[in-house]
């Protein structure tokens, strides 16, 4: 008898925590190594925004409860600042600020599924999103995808997995981990079909403004019949290098934004009023940062794709949005690779990082095994070194 909760027992760590904090270890008893685990940007939070929260802070306003929702200034600048960036109206009473948008995607999942209930989950898929279901007493239904479909599902592969139990579709555009991006067709097919069966589609566009020569269309905006039945879930951490500082929010109808209020109200009450001052600068300022570093993942992303592609045995479908690639290594299983012979994705990522001290995360997180995720948010030099120890492990192992 542990005293833990059996739905607590069956929960799964975070892999992509759990290997950043072994690469981190290792670190710090001395060895090089290079980690393409953390889905952060490595840049800086701009200075404007830093200087946002110091005033706040010194404000004895802001050392005190405030709406749980939000601040109002907030929740307004968020609604224009969707409106500014993807087209959709919305008020600032459908706006709820969250811990992060991950408290944002659990919020969803408790505020729209009834135990049974079915989620349709195109894989790969992010690691929160099935335990997120789960805790809300859904059932997560794997839509698969791969390399050679670019990571995106159809209209077709969705209706084959659709049941009278299914409730709602997790749509990701930009992904993590793939970097897939939906074009608009694909889009409107998607929600058209959505609409037409009567299913929720909770829609993470986090990723929003990491896209590269395409674009990431919302999908309440190209089909504004689904707006009564979407959730748009964002936040400032991956635009703004803002990871650390946690505030993120979901956009529903007014009975779910309701909902989400009310749950955060018994859950957390609301996000710190020095970090949504922080928020509030970011999203109601320049996007000048935003480019730059844009700039610097477009020039990594092109150096992470080339280079995986030349390691024989590897497949690696362009990522065109986001911070990371999600190569296929099936091939490399059951090769010898020093004095390892890796079976499984999971245990080709132990081999990389005790062979040649590089933190990948391994397919099996996100529901595809035989891949890899490596996240090209470091620096120039750290990335090509792992890719070049990468290279000449394979080689090396014929």
């Amino acid at each position: 008898m542990t005293g833990v909760s059996q739905r607590m027992i069956a929960l799964e760590e975070s892999a992509t925590v759990a290997i950043t904090a072994r690469a981190k270890a290792m670190r710090a008893g001395g060895a090089h190594v290079i980690g393409y685990g953390a889905g952060e940007p490595d840049f800086p939070t701009p200075p404007a925004i830093v200087e946002a929260a110091r005033q706040a802070a010194l404000d004895p306003d802001n050392h005190r409860y405030t709406p749980t929702a939000g601040l109002p200034k907030l929740r307004a600048a968020i609604a224009a600042k969707t409106e500014r960036d993807s087209g959709l109206v919305v008020a600032p009473s459908q706006v709820v600020v969250t811990n992060g948008a991950k408290q944002a995607v659990y919020a969803t999942c408790q505020v729209l599924l009834d135990p049974g209930d079915e989620v349709l989950l195109p894989t790969p898929y992010w690691v929160t999103y099935p335990e997120a279901v789960r805790l809300a007493g859904g059932v997560p239904v794997p839509v698969p995808s791969d390399h050679s479909a670019s990571y995106r599902v159809t209209v077709d592969q969705l209706e084959a997995a659709t049941t009278d139990r299914t409730k709602l579709l997790i749509h990701v555009s930009p992904s993590n981990p793939t970097g897939a991006v939906y074009p608009a067709d694909e889009v409107e097919a998607i929600g058209r079909w959505a609409a037409g069966r009567g299913i929720w589609v909770m829609t993470d566009e986090i990723y929003e403004h990491l896209t590269y020569g395409v674009e990431a269309p919302s999908m309440p905006v190209v089909v504004p019949e689904m707006a009564d039945r979407c959730v748009v879930v964002n936040g400032v951490a991956k635009t703004y290098a803002m990871t650390g500082w946690r505030v993120g929010w979901l956009i529903g109808p007014p009975q779910i934004a309701e909902a989400a209020t009310t749950l955060q109200s018994h859950l957390t009450s609301n996000v710190a009023n020095v970090t949504q001052a922080a928020a509030h600068a970011a999203v109601s300022g320049p996007l000048d940062a935003v480019a730059e570093m844009r700039a610097a993942f477009d020039r990594r992303r092109q150096t992470m794709h080339r280079m995986l592609n030349e390691i024989p045995g590897v497949r690696c479908p362009e990522p065109l949005g986001a911070f990371y690639a999600f190569p296929s290594v099936g091939d490399l299983l059951g090769r010898r690779m020093g004095i390892s012979t890796p079976h499984t994705s999971l245990e080709l990522a132990a081999v990389l990082l005790d062979e040649i001290e590089i933190a990948v995360i391994p397919g099996e997180a996100f529901g595809a095994p035989g891949h890899l995720r490596l996240s090209y948010a470091l620096a120039d030099d750290e990335l090509i070194e792992g890719l070049t120890r990468f290279q000449e492990l394979i080689t090396r192992s014929g």
